[in-house]
């Protein structure tokens, strides 16, 4: 592998404290890890009842997308994850491109989507399909309650093991989820032969104004996070080679694991049946009942692996987006020094770990004050951590525009394309992350605006000022603590970047990289 220029060093603005935290990371992810992380990650169970709510044109808006957002997207972070590596990833790429406040900003926003949407969505979707399922309880009672914290600090603890363990938590939960999806596709075949499909016409495909906006923020929330792997490039053996492959694999894999899926619930469920919380699981159902007999006890096993799957997705999250927002504090850019520990042993940043852990229980505790049925809460939370991580998109698909002019001469182990070509894909790409997060904070406004009738009391099953007052909040509550953290970072990045400690750093990864060849 070719030594990487000191150009392409992004220690080369690191605070001290910084690189001293580098030193104790573990490199042990090889490129079959990297793709099953981000695999498990970013193919989302949960979202696949939400998208197939809104009928058979969501399998239009579903191809529409991939085309023109998931496919140049992945070409992006590609390019971009190769060309820079460095523990924190997408701080780094930021910081790098329009400097430390915005990074700050921007990995706050990245960083607080995964504890929201794994105390929020993850763990209602997870204690609705257990309640009914598995283990009975009431929405709402202790047992509710205590199911909800038990998945949330399980995601957290397997976040918190050695690297050299943790990633086969996500593996595992990518296998789960891959066996999950075959079991269920292969039986909806057997279903189809004996009982026949839902009579769909080529006409309900055709695609409406309404479904696109109704549709495209979900599926943008559904395909971002393939970058999310280079947060751990410090810990990868070949990351500059690695990361383009396993990105543009992992978008192959989504892509699959997104349309044969909701064509399967489109065919065996009728819209009406179809809700997010439990969509795909009243799908799996109906089809199980070929099993005749033995459906229920295929059904729990189906349950089990379904469950284990989503917590090896909040592992995922965890490991990466922690790593990130670690690496932003040891930089001086949240909180000081406190939160950019790594642990000497483990080579794992357990202080945001466990600040993960507190914020996503807050959040679930927050969730469960709203008045509503599972399904609603799950349809608002999934909202505002919608709205969150599109929010960070809008400085970060940028900064890898600006990163690909402002520094030409940085080693591209892959390129996707020409200057012209890749600002086309930003372009296009952060139009449509600007379309959903509008969407996501003002749902009906864009409907009202092209003269679609549309009812404000409620958004999302709720009340429209409960709606907005939980998600104008979060965002609020986000900036602001974005803005403190970075303040009180200042001493930390007062205390000046030596030359001495720059050299040892460029020495140090430019042995590291011939050791890897």
């Amino acid at each position: 592998m070719a030594e990487v220029k000191n150009s392409q060093l992004t220690a080369h603005n690191d605070t001290d404290m910084a690189k001293d935290q580098t030193k104790v990371l573990q490199r042990t992810l090889n490129r079959f890890d990297i793709v099953f992380l981000i695999v498990s990650a970013v193919v989302g169970l949960e979202m696949l009842g939400s998208v197939s709510a809104e009928g058979p044109e969501t399998f239009t808006w579903l191809v529409f997308l991939i085309i023109v957002f998931l496919i140049p997207y992945s070409l992006i972070f590609a390019e971009t994850g190769s060309a820079f590596v460095g523990e924190g990833g997408v701080y780094l790429w930021t910081r790098r491109a329009f400097g430390r406040p915005a990074a700050a900003v921007t990995s706050v926003f990245t960083w607080i989507t995964q504890p929201v949407w794994v105390g929020g969505s993850m763990a209602f979707l997870n204690a609705e399909a257990a309640r009914n399922h598995l283990v009975h309880f009431s929405a709402g009672s202790a047992g509710d309650y205590l199911f909800k914290l038990a998945f949330i600090w399980l995601t957290v603890f397997a976040a918190i093991l050695s690297l050299a363990k943790a990633k086969w938590i996500p593996t595992a939960g990518a296998f789960f989820k891959i066996s999950f999806l075959c079991l269920f596709l292969v039986t909806a075949a057997v279903y189809a032969t004996q009982h026949g499909v839902q009579p769909l016409s080529l006409g309900s495909f055709s695609p409406t104004l309404r479904g696109f906006i109704t549709l495209t923020p979900l599926l943008l929330f559904a395909f971002l996070g393939f970058e999310g792997g280079s947060s751990a490039s410090g810990e990868m053996r070949n990351a500059q080679h690695d990361v383009s492959v396993s990105v543009l694999r992992s978008a192959t894999m989504a892509g699959i694991f997104y349309l044969l899926p909701v064509a399967t619930i489109l065919l065996v469920l009728p819209p009406s049946d179809i809700d997010g919380v439990s969509g795909l699981l009243k799908a799996v159902n109906t089809v199980f009942s070929v099993y005749g007999p033995a459906a229920e006890p295929m059904m729990v096993l189906a349950l089990v692996m379904f469950t284990l799957a989503n917590i090896g997705q909040g592992a995922a999250w965890m490991i990466m987006s922690d790593r990130m927002q670690a690496m932003a504090a040891a930089d001086g850019s949240f909180f000081g020094g406190f939160f950019g520990k790594f642990h000497p042993r483990l080579g794992t940043p357990v202080h945001v770990n466990l600040l993960s852990g507190i914020v996503s229980t807050l959040f679930m505790l927050a969730a469960m004050e709203l008045t509503g049925s599972s399904a609603d809460l799950f349809n608002v939370v999934l909202g505002v951590a919608v709205t969150t991580y599109l929010f960070s998109y809008l400085l970060i698909i940028p900064a890898a525009a600006k990163l690909r002019l402002s520094e030409p001469d940085v080693e591209r182990p892959f390129r996707a394309g020409p200057n012209w070509f890749f600002i086309l894909m930003c372009v296009v790409t952060t139009t449509f992350v600007a379309f959903g997060s509008w969407v996501s904070i003002f749902p009906g406004t864009l409907e009202a605006l092209v003269g679609m009738p549309h009812d404000f009391s409620k958004a999302q099953g709720v009340s429209y000022a409960s709606f907005e007052a939980l998600t104008l909040g979060t965002l609020a509550f986000i900036i602001v603590m974005a803005l403190i953290g970075y303040w009180r970072g200042a001493p930390l990045r007062r205390s000046g970047i030596s030359t001495e400690s720059l050299n040892q750093t460029s020495t140090e990864v430019h042995r590291r990289e011939r050791t890897c060849d």
